[in-house]
């Protein structure tokens, strides 16, 4: 059994949802381009990434898997991070519109993000109690910002680079996030 230090960690550093599992790389790629973007997208995703957590682990172990209805998971799954997504849609565009306008498509598309998703569905496939589901969701979402924001400084300095013209744009952001990515992998040997 995996203490909760241990989930956090490997949930943020060597299972990061962004650079060892690739889900979410839209809003990566997407939102990445500033840090007050990144780390605001980082945030609402972590916020969506824990209440979802709270509330599809009982409605699996409480409803789903005693009636047998443990297929419905992805669809239930769905509809509540939908309606979280909509929260915080609502929340920030009365509070903090700047942000709001900022994550622009990326800020409803949390609700299509496999990390999200997947944080919900890998928290049953590993066998984690309610607690240890609601570490990993946290560990899943700061990872994601630490993935968001390191790459929104590697982004700022491909802006200044001297970069041939036909590397320039996607095809080095590509590159600097396969970088990013390998460089993830030296925490591996953190957690066995």
């Amino acid at each position: 059994m995996k203490t909760l230090g241990v989930i956090l960690l490997s949930a943020m550093l060597t299972d990061n949802f962004v650079l060892s599992k690739f889900m979410g790389i839209c809003p990566f790629l997407g939102v990445s381009k500033k840090l007050d973007s990144a780390s605001g997208m980082g945030i609402a995703v972590t916020f969506v990434m824990i209440c979802a957590t709270i509330v599809t682990y009982p409605i699996h172990h409480g409803i789903l898997v005693p009636n047998g209805l443990e297929y419905f998971d992805t669809v239930v799954f769905i509809l509540v991070i939908a309606l979280f997504v909509q929260l915080v849609e609502i929340a920030l565009k009365k509070m903090l519109p700047p942000l709001y306008k900022s994550l622009g498509v990326y800020l409803p598309l949390i609700t299509t993000n496999c990390a999200v998703l997947g944080v919900t569905v890998l928290n049953i496939d590993n066998g984690y109690g309610f607690i240890q589901s609601i570490v990993n969701a946290l560990g899943g979402g700061l990872g994601f910002m630490l993935a968001l924001v390191i790459f929104s400084g590697v982004r700022k300095k491909l802006e200044y680079a001297d970069i041939p013209e036909t590397f320039n744009g996607v095809p080095a952001t590509l590159a600097a996030a396969s970088i990013v990515s390998v460089s993830f992998m030296g925490f591996s040997g953190l957690f066995s």
